[in-house]
C-alpha cells in the first residue's frame, strides 16, 4: 500500500468541532484518486494533513512505507517528497517560466537542472516559453507551469486542490485529458480534490466521497457518479 491513513482526526484552532474524524484511507501506488464532497466536508484539509501543512490531533499517515505522522512522529513538509498544485497555481509573478519550474531544484547541479527543465517543458507542451512571465501566459499555460514545477523534484505523490476551477470549460477538458495521460505515463500516485464531477469522471481510478470529515462512499467513477445524490455536490 503506497498511502495508508488510519484513525486520523483533526480540528482547526478556531473551532472545537472535528473537521476530520476517524478517517481511514489506503491508496495504491500509481492510483489516481478523486476526493469530492460539499463545502466543509474536510476534503482540502486531508490534502493539507498529508502534505504536512497541518498537524493532526491523532492518527497516522504513511507514504511509501514511511510514517510521516503519528503520535510520536512528524516529518516536515519539505521532507515528505509531495508535490502540490493549488487552485490559483501560486506562480511567482516576478519569475520566468524557467525560474518557476526550477525553483525547487536549487540544490541540483546546473547541467542536471537545465536537463530537467527541458524534459518538463516538453512534457507539458511549453518548449520555447522558458523566458516568458506568468502574466504573458493563458490560464491553461499557467496551469501547465504549476504542474511542471510540482513534478520537477520527482515527487512520489502529487496532490491537486481544485486545479481547473479557474479555467474556461473548453480548456478544462483539454487539460484534464493531457494531465491524465501525463500522470499515467509517469506512474505518479495522485490525489485530486474537486467539486467538478467531470474531473473525477475523466481523471480518477477511484472516487472518495466525504461528508462531515468522514468517508461516506468509495467506488469507481462509474459507480459513484451514477448516484443521484452526488450530482449536486458543490465546493
Amino acid at each position: 500500500m503506497f498511502i495508508r491513513i488510519q484513525k486520523l482526526c483533526f480540528h482547526y484552532k478556531s473551532t472545537k468541532d472535528l473537521t476530520i474524524c476517524d478517517f481511514h484511507l489506503d491508496i495504491n501506488k500509481g492510483e489516481i484518486v478523486s476526493i469530492v464532497g460539499d463545502s466543509g466536508s474536510g476534503k482540502s484539509t486531508i490534502l493539507r494533513l498529508i502534505a504536512g501543512l497541518e498537524v493532526p490531533r491523532n492518527g497516522s499517515i504513511a507514504i511509501n512505507g514511511r510514517v510521516v505522522t503519528d503520535d510520536t512522529t512528524f516529518v516536515p513538509p519539505e521532507e515528505r517528497n509531495v508535490g502540490l498544485v493549488f487552485q490559483d497555481y501560486a506562480l511567482f509573478p516576478h519569475m520566468t517560466v524557467a525560474d518557476n519550474i526550477t525553483f525547487g531544484l536549487k540544490g541540483w547541479a546546473r547541467p542536471k537542472r537545465q536537463q530537467r527543465l527541458r524534459e518538463l517543458l516538453e512534457l507539458v507542451g511549453l518548449s520555447g516559453f522558458e523566458q516568458r512571465y506568468p502574466y504573458e501566459l493563458s490560464g491553461g499555460q499557467q496551469q501547465r507551469v504549476a504542474l511542471a514545477r510540482a513534478l520537477a523534484p520527482n515527487p512520489s505523490l502529487l496532490m491537486f486542490d481544485e486545479p481547473f476551477s479557474n479555467l474556461d470549460k473548453d480548456i478544462q477538458y483539454k487539460i484534464r485529458e493531457e494531465l491524465h495521460a501525463i500522470l499515467k505515463e509517469m506512474g505518479i500516485t495522485s490525489i485530486f480534490v474537486t467539486h467538478d464531477m467531470d474531473d473525477s469522471r475523466i481523471l480518477a481510478d477511484r472516487v472518495i466521497v466525504m461528508k462531515h470529515g468522514k468517508i461516506e462512499n468509495v467506488g469507481s467513477p462509474e459507480e459513484i457518479l451514477g448516484r443521484k445524490e452526488l450530482v449536486s455536490a458543490k465546493q
